[in-house]
């Protein structure tokens, strides 16, 4: 059995210029573990924020309580350039989650969205079709592992959470048969604060792979709050780290899909230079 963890990074809104403070990407991420390796990169992971964050941990149950208080990806990226020691620090932890990932065979694949400036954005439709992808790209890593498995996504709100799963839905139960049949049921949509894969997966997500997109695609382009010079070194620390986690696979066509997915509306530039 694989859990695929979801996690998401930006927002849905357009970018309506190149100085609006709108982030200029949507990045979703699926993070695939094998269940009898979660209770280590778990166990792994608390030790990771009690060396890093001690003060994260509060109440009688200190240790295990460490799981309920998150640290943003978010505030690691913006962190990670305000100076040399916050980088050091950040760099740390991070480097131990991506240890953790590796450590336990994980795999990533996603989708990341460059917002076109002044353009439309359906950051719903954006969202529900990232979620397919995902779901198309986790089925294929279980066909090649013979394995079957289940999407556990952040939560939203009830109403958007309930869209996705439908989506789903209508793939598994369609006429023609089921698109996923490897995937159990339909994605389940938790509470990050108990979950070490998604705070993982949030790690990967918005601590590393966002400013990655960012420095890649919207330098030179965008100029907000959002686009922020040290960007680069966390892209130059990661990128070949994170290009080898991607489960990548090739069709009978020999298209090549799978791993981390963009689609770029400022230079329509291509999936690689993500790691250039």
């Amino acid at each position: 059995m694989k859990i695929c963890f979801v996690d998401e990074s930006g927002d849905t809104g357009r970018l309506p210029s190149a100085t609006a403070p709108i982030q200029p990407s949507l990045v979703i991420t699926g993070i695939i573990m094998d269940y009898t390796r979660l209770s280590t990169a778990t166990e792994r992971f608390l030790q990771l924020k009690q060396r890093f964050y001690p003060s994260s941990a509060t109440g009688p149950t200190r240790y295990l309580g460490g799981i309920l208080t998150e640290i943003k990806g978010s505030e690691l990226r913006k962190l990670a350039c305000e100076s040399a020691r916050q980088q050091r620090h950040v760099f740390g932890f991070l480097n131990g989650v991506m240890d953790i990932c590796e450590s336990v065979d994980a795999k990533i694949v996603g989708r990341i969205w460059i917002k076109g400036i002044g353009q439309p954005f359906d950051g719903r439709a954006v969202y529900t079709s990232s979620i397919q992808a995902i779901c198309a790209y986790f089925h294929d890593y279980l066909a090649r592992q013979d394995d079957l498995g289940i999407v556990i996504a952040d939560s939203r709100l009830k109403h958007l959470n309930t869209q996705v799963a439908h989506s789903i839905f209508t793939q598994k139960f369609k006429s023609s048969g089921d698109l996923y049949d490897r995937i159990i049921e339909l994605p389940t949509f938790a509470h990050s604060d108990n979950h070490a894969g998604l705070q993982i997966a949030d790690h990967l997500c918005s601590g590393i792979i966002t400013p990655m997109a960012i420095q890649s695609y919207c330098m030179g382009h965008v100029q907000n709050i959002h686009v922020r010079a040290g960007y680069a070194d966390i892209k130059k620390q990661y990128k070949d780290r994170i290009r080898a986690l991607q489960h990548r696979y090739q069709e009978a066509n020999g298209r090549r899909r799978g791993g981390l997915t963009v689609s770029d509306a400022i230079s329509y530039a291509g999936g690689g230079l993500l790691f250039l």
